[in-house]
């Protein structure tokens, strides 16, 4: 992250240096040189890693969740199996970002995770600035609010079946969220703003798993789907999966 920072500061001292084509770290050096003593090079690392780990743990637990529902619901993998196979049809190519859009099943697969498991079950502290009301009960000014995401997406009241693994569910809905039953990034201002990427990081990954490989569970036995502890709900047994090339792997590696 150091050898990162050290390549911009030297990008900025350069005749071809345009403000405009600021990255993340241009604009925290920009601010380092109005607030040397606060944005300090250990801030700015601090801040990368913070971001590139939020990013990376949410998104691989995410995908690690997925696939062992699939794994749990093999109609559901086949489902999915079928509709990016019909989608590509007989072209000898990976599964690319242009393809996302036309998978909506694909789609409701990683929102139905992302309900039953997400990846803040509690979302980020929020804090009222004024007084108000939630629920009924008087919040006063300056309260911090823990909002327990995991109860809300799993709320009876609010589902039909709330502890069953139904992609169906999502696949009418239009965009990524369902008012405020559904709102794995947060919402509002301190909604998450790595959403899009993740979403399209996780379909691609996810999708490209299903596309070239057959799923087995090791054993019987359904995968165990619980939850350990921390921020991020990682799963209390890591997964371990059975896989093999499918028939049109061969025909993909060598278009490669």
């Amino acid at each position: 992250m150091q050898d990162l920072i050290e390549e911009h500061k030297n990008r900025r001292k350069g005749s071809h240096w345009e403000q405009k084509n600021n990255t993340m770290i241009d604009v925290l050096l920009s601010l380092q040189d109005s607030e040397p003593d606060y944005y300090t090079d250990e801030v700015i690392r601090g801040m990368g890693i913070v971001m590139l780990t939020a990013g990376t743990d949410t998104t691989a637990s995410t995908m690690e969740w997925a696939l062992s529902f699939l794994l749990n619901n093999p109609e559901a993998l086949k489902k999915a199996q079928n509709e990016i196979d019909t989608h590509l049809g007989e072209s000898s190519r990976l599964l690319d970002d242009s393809d996302l859009a036309q998978l909506p099943y694909l789609h409701g697969i990683i929102n139905e995770t992302l309900r039953l498991c997400p990846a803040t079950p509690l979302l980020v502290p929020h804090e009222s600035s004024d007084e108000c009301v939630v629920g009924g009960f008087r919040v006063p000014r300056g309260t911090m609010l823990l909002v327990n995401l995991w109860a809300i997406q799993n709320d009876a009241k609010l589902w039909d079946r709330p502890n069953e693994f139904r992609p169906e569910r999502f696949i009418d809905i239009k965009g990524q969220r369902d008012g405020f039953r559904q709102m794995p990034f947060g919402y509002g201002r301190r909604g998450c703003p790595g959403e899009n990427l993740a979403m399209h990081v996780a379909g691609l990954a996810l999708g490209s798993l299903i596309q070239c490989f057959e799923w087995e569970r090791v054993s019987e036995e359904l995968v165990d789907m619980t939850g350990g502890p921390g921020l991020t709900m990682p799963k209390a047994i890591p997964l371990l999966a059975k896989c093999r090339p499918r028939q049109n792997i061969n025909k993909l590696l060598a278009h490669l």
